[in-house]
């Protein structure tokens, strides 16, 4: 079912919004300060092409430690 919903989602608009965030992320990338943004627009690409079957998680959950400059309180 993850397949097919995929190749749906694939076909009636996830190609152009995939596409869509790419360019955005080589935008962000001209300018120095753009570049977290511009990176973050490739993995929201990434997620756009093929949702189903994907799920974000937050990188500590994923290392066990705490991100250094992610807090407001660092």
């Amino acid at each position: 079912m993850r397949t097919l919903g995929n190749i749906i989602w694939f076909l009636f608009g996830g190609v152009f919004m995939g596409l869509m965030w790419w360019a955005f992320g080589l935008l962000a990338y001209i300018s120095i300060i753009g570049i977290p943004w511009g990176r973050a627009c490739f993995v929201m690409g990434n997620f756009s092409f093929f949702p189903f079957g994907q799920e974000p998680i937050a990188r500590d959950e994923l290392t066990n430690e705490k991100d250094i400059g992610t807090s407001h309180l660092d």
